[in-house]
């Protein structure tokens, strides 16, 4: 093997599927999605030899991986790129051009040389990198565990090899190497023990036999003894197999880049079908191609093994296969990349293959030979009589589950549907895009392979209902023992297209069928009578939300309820709470789980609009002593934070109601507080989220997997059938698929559909409780502050403590804001900052949901500090503060939709803009005078502004920023002297107010 050497490229770059996400959630709501506009590019497969010794790649053009064509056209390409090549392509092929042709008849640019593994990275980022076979895409993975070892060549000689320790892995022998996970669909460096020099050494010998082993191990065992030694008696100690040959005959059809004239058959170079027979025979366990010597064969478990091969019988078999019009086929004649297999026999002339099959291959099985049929040969067609499908519930699976057995007669006998169908999704390209299949005419012939390695031949109207409702299902069919396709209660909407499908004849439970009607119907269920304790005016469309979470429980699902924010998802579960109590059902608790920040707006809203529930707040060390109250509450609130510490003491009880706020946050579903979640046994469960996407499907998936276990599938198939299809592949079909699977058991109203019955700008008070350092800290500040302001009164008098009071209130002011901002030695320790982690829950929400949003704050300190978190969440901002030169800049950038995101102070941007492409504003701290606040927010709503606006109001609750609220509402005169020219807080405040905004810090939470 060549030397491979080498070096380290840049690190794997994580791909953002921000807007296919938002693609996937715009189509929840809409009855479909167009698909995107494709255009030529290039795709790369990865290529390996049987022995997975040594591996290429071929490149192909065309508007997607299935329809792509083998492409060579390096040379031009690259001294004039055309427009379907990208930078990232033109790096890739002059790699590709480097490396060269793999001499040892892959027909592919070899994976070899210094470069190889920085080829590898930069395949993985265009995302356009599949495996050769089945194309299923490749997507980078982190580093996997290997191994050096030695295995013997099928001369019998010793080659240096690494090893995967995944048996779903093959290692690239590279220096350093790297895997391929073919279950995961994943590439990534192969961390192997020992000293790579050393290695590189042993990579560049020449194959080693026996007698030259033990020397190889002596040296080995001094230079590198963690690296295992060759073995000087590997041939002599391999396990040897004597038996009789049992000849396999395999029909295939190749699918080639041309051929070479040969026989009756005229030399081709475009892309053309061959159809073959390759010759085997079988020893054992181990089997090699007709016609060669090999005798040493490495085996599907790792094992080698030497075969004492009876080439007497095997002659007798080759000459039945001349007897029969077969001739061996020489490898040079077929152009396929890859290479094309071993010991390959064809007829003189395509059409000798009716012949032959009618014949033929008769006379073969007399002879002894065992004929099976690859799923791609096209000579052996039946037709279908009849088309059966029942349901049944299962009984292994238990609640919810049922058997879908779908079946057609063929000959006379029912043969299971559902693996021919496996077979037929991961054999035709066409039908891995559901967008694809759509187009298909209903009369084209489709083949179907059924036992005894028959062909069926149906027309494609018959299958496309199956694929377009059923096609994720048919994940790991393989044989054809009677299995069934398994479908939840859940998934029951899928059934009636089948049901509707002419020419079948459907048995089975009408129940189901029932229900499946009922939930595509479901976002029209009738409208319920508001609860007669909500204090509350629903607006039409929180009724109707209302009247959808009622529709879920009487049906026994779960959902999302997925509105805007700002749209009373709250309020709707309250209403939907409260009645549940009134009609004697809330038997058991609803345990509600949600961020920190939002167990004050719970405990808040439910006083005002539910006083009639009885909730219980579990939070702070005191919680441990509530634990055996929570029996006797109408509802249970716990943070994501606590979930997992308070697991077993939250699983002794049973609720009716497991509720989820803020439902993103538990997006991974192998987090502790994912996991404590699904421990807890609860008759209904709900998710409340604006936002069901924020990075990828899998976060979609996750919170599926607790509403609806086994709805989606588990991880790996979902990703398989949906991820990867819809993110990589832009499958629109596919995703308007998913939109429909889900879209019963999803909410979502958007701002814009509501706009109507809400006002021009609507006010959102969102509430934050200080805890643990930062609540310690606004106390020591405030007992300090409050004791030197009555200092400071005492001996000047109130009228000369102003700059004293100040102080005092911007510290507090401060320590709400954010602990870093307050220059004090204790403050460096304070690690809790409430408020901004509500803001940085909030932009990323508001930001996928498509808002265009304003926050201002008076401290530009603050601003740096909100700015870090924004870059650390990837979200793009303009900035504007008093240090900025030029105003007009980001304004005009932000009005142009460059940026989601503009960060103003008060001084900068409280006046003199007009931001009306905002239609979200979000005031961080609360302003004295209301009149500066209204100011500012008005740089979004004013003349121009097309769109409602949305303010929020930050505020610390029980803190000086909850009394500043206070005081506005109460003391006009006061609110309207603050912050006013002349400075004096004479002239804003009173002795009596002064102690109010220095009143200790009160729980709110009782």
């Amino acid at each position: 093997m060549a030397d491979n050497s080498l070096e380290k490229g840049p690190a794997p770059v994580r791909l953002s599927w921000a807007d296919e996400l938002r693609r996937v959630s715009l189509a929840v709501s809409q009855s479909g999605s167009k698909p995107a506009q494709s255009r030529h590019q290039l795709f790369y497969l990865l290529h390996w030899t049987n022995d997975a010794s040594r591996f290429g790649i071929t490149v192909r053009r065309g508007h997607d991986l299935h329809d792509a064509k083998p492409w060579w056209e390096f040379e031009r390409a690259l001294a004039r790129p055309q427009s379907f090549i990208t930078e990232q392509d033109v790096d890739i092929l002059r790699l590709l051009q480097a490396a060269g042709l793999d001499e040892g008849g892959l027909r592919a640019f070899a994976l070899r040389g210094a470069r190889a593994g920085e080829l590898l990275r930069r395949l993985l980022h265009t995302g356009r990198l599949a495996l050769s076979g089945d194309f299923s895409p490749l997507l980078s993975g982190g580093p996997g565990a290997g191994s050096f070892g030695w295995r013997i060549d099928a001369q019998g000689y010793q080659r240096p090899c690494f090893r995967a320790l995944s048996e779903s892995c093959l290692a690239i022998p590279l220096l350093p190497p790297w895997y391929v996970d073919l279950d995961r669909g994943l590439a990534g460096p192969l961390d192997v023990p020992g000293d790579p020099e050393i290695i590189s050494r042993l990579f560049s010998m020449p194959p080693l036999p026996d007698q030259r082993a033990a020397l190889v191990a002596e040296v080995l065992a001094e230079l590198a003894p963690d690296l295992p030694p060759p073995d000087a008696k590997a041939q002599a100690s391999l396990r040897r197999i004597a038996a009789d040959p049992i000849p396999v005959l395999r029909l295939e059809t190749l699918l080639t880049d041309g051929h070479a004239a040969w026989s009756g058959y005229p030399e081709t170079r475009e892309a053309s079908a061959f159809d073959v027979a390759l010759a085997r025979f079988r020893y054992g366990e181990a089997e090699l191609g007709a016609g060669g010597e090999q005798v040493f064969v490495a085996l599907d478990n790792g094992e080698t093994v030497r075969v004492e091969r009876r080439f007497d019988r095997e002659i007798a078999f080759v000459k039945a296969l001349l007897d029969a019009g077969l001739r061996p086929l020489p490898a040079s004649v077929l152009r396929i990349p890859g290479g094309p297999p071993e010991a390959m026999y064809a007829l003189a002339a395509e059409t000798r293959w009716a012949e032959f099959m009618q014949s033929g291959r008769q006379r073969l099985r007399e002879a002894g030979w065992q004929i099976a049929f690859d799923t791609d040969f096209r000579h052996d067609i039946l037709q279908a009589e009849a088309w059966t499908a029942e349901l049944v519930a299962d009984e292994n699976r238990g609640n919810g589950w049922f058997n879908l057995d779908m079946g057609v007669i063929v000959e006379g006998e029912r043969v299971p549907l559902a693996p021919l169908l496996a077979s037929l999704f991961r054999r035709d390209a066409r039908w891995l895009e559901a967008a694809e299949f759509l187009k298909i005419p209903d009369d084209e012939a489709i083949d179907l392979w059924i036992p005894d390695h028959k062909r069926l031949r149906v027309p494609a109207g018959r299958i496309k209902p199956l694929a377009a409702a059923l096609i994720d299902l048919f994940d790991g069919f393989d044989g054809y023992g009677g299995r069934r396709l398994r479908i939840s209660r859940f998934d029951a909407a899928r059934l009636v297209a089948l049901r509707d499908t002419r020419h079948w004849q459907f048995r089975g439970q009408d129940e189901i069928l029932a229900l499946a009607e009922r939930l595509l119907a479901a976002q029209g269920v009738r409208l319920v009578a508001p609860p007669a304790g909500l204090k509350l005016e629903l607006r039409e469309y929180q009724k109707e939300g209302v009247a959808w979470l009622q529709f879920l429980r009487e049906q026994g699902l779960s959902g999302i309820l997925a509105d805007d924010m700002g749209l009373g998802k709250t309020a709707q579960t309250l209403a939907h709470l409260l009645l549940e109590k009134e009609a004697g059902r809330l038997d058991r608790p609803a345990l509600i789980v949600l961020p920190t920040s939002l167990i004050f707006n719970w405990m808040n809203e439910a006083a005002r609009f539910a006083p009639s529930l009885s909730l219980l707040a579990l939070q702070g060390v005191e919680r441990k002593q509530r634990f055996d109250e929570i029996p006797r509450h109408d509802a249970v609130l716990t943070t994501y934070p606590l979930l997992w510490r308070d697991a077993e003491e939250l699983t002794r009880f049973s609720y009716h109601f497991l509720i989820l706020d803020e439902a993103q946050t538990v997006k991974n579903s192998r987090s502790q507080g994912a996991a404590a979640v699904r421990r807890i046994d609860a008759r209904h469960r709900l998710c409340l989220t604006g936002t069901p996407l924020e990075n990828h499907l899998g976060e979609l998936w996750s919170q599926f997997d607790f509403l609806l276990p086994g709805f989606l599938g588990d991880a790996r198939r979902f990703a398989k059938y949906w991820r990867a299809p819809i993110e990589k592949q832009d499958d629109a079909g596919r995703r308007a698929l998913l939109a429909q699977r889900i879209r019963p058991f999803i909410l979502r109203r958007r701002k814009e559909e509501v706009a109507p019955e809400l006002p021009a700008k609507t006010i959102i008070l969102r509430k934050v409780e200080l805890t643990g350092g930062q609540r310690d800290l606004y106390e020591a500040v405030r007992a300090s502050m409050d004791a030197r302001v009555r200092e400071e009164i005492a001996s000047r008098g109130f009228g000369r403590g102003q700059i004293v009071i100040l102080d005092a209130l911007l510290k507090l002011r401060q320590v709400c804001c954010d602990p870093r901002l307050v220059k004090v030695p204790i403050a460096r320790k304070v690690k809790e900052r409430a408020k901004l982690d509500l803001l940085m829950t909030m932009l990323p929400e508001l930001v996928d949901e498509g808002r265009k949003i304003i926050v201002f704050s008076q401290f530009t300190a603050m601003l740096s500090l909100i700015e870090q978190e924004v870059k650390r969440a990837g979200i793009d901002y303009a900035l504007l503060t008093g240090d900025t030169l030029d105003r007009e800049d980001p304004v005009r950038r932000f009005q142009s939709g460059e940026f989601p995101l503009f960060l103003a102070s008060l001084k900068a941007g409280g006046v003199g803009l007009n931001l009306t492409a905002a239609d979200t504003v979000i005031h961080y701290d609360p302003w004295w005078n209301p009149a500066a606040e209204n100011q500012a927010t008005d740089r979004a709503h004013r003349i121009g502004q097309d769109k409602p606006v949305f303010v929020y109001k930050l505020i610390v609750a029980g803190s000086i920023e909850e009394k500043i609220l206070a005081l506005q509402e109460h003391k006009a005169d006061l609110a309207r002297g603050i912050l006013s020219a002349d400075g004096s807080v004479v002239a804003k405040f009173g002795e009596n107010d002064i102690a109010a905004l220095l009143a200790p810090l009160r729980s709110v939470v009782e």
